[in-house]
């Protein structure tokens, strides 16, 4: 029986993550074994990385729609429980772009909501 040594299908797979790790520093770029380690730990932070970008946008949405209701003297918290009670269903991600570049229908939105300075 003859035998096989997967020749064409492992240089292959070496090709590939070879190429997945082209750019990276020193033998993780050159030798296999570095580049393999080096292009499963970069996939791992990508995902993390993925993950992660959600939640600081949310915190600089809320970060923005905060700073917005602090000239206007309102809580943020108790804006987004009105909100909410009131039925509007506007994300942070709306409401931050609306108190950044037109703070007159912020202001509307103020309004509908019925905060005022005894809350």
């Amino acid at each position: 029986m003859t035998r096989i040594k997967k020749g064409e299908i492992k240089r292959a797979k070496h090709k590939k993550i070879l190429k997945l790790a082209k750019g990276y520093r020193g033998a993780r770029s050159k030798l296999f074994r570095s580049a393999k380690e080096a292009v499963a730990h970069a996939g791992a932070y990508a995902f993390a990385g993925r993950k992660a970008r959600k939640r600081d946008f949310r915190r600089l949405w809320i970060v923005q729609i905060n700073a917005s209701l602090k000239e206007k003297n309102v809580s943020y918290n108790k804006f987004i429980n009105n909100l909410k009670k009131q039925n509007i269903l506007l994300d942070r991600k709306i409401l931050a772009d609306i108190a950044k570049t037109d703070p007159k229908v912020f202001a509307k939105i103020l309004e509908q909501v019925k905060i005022t300075k005894d809350l």
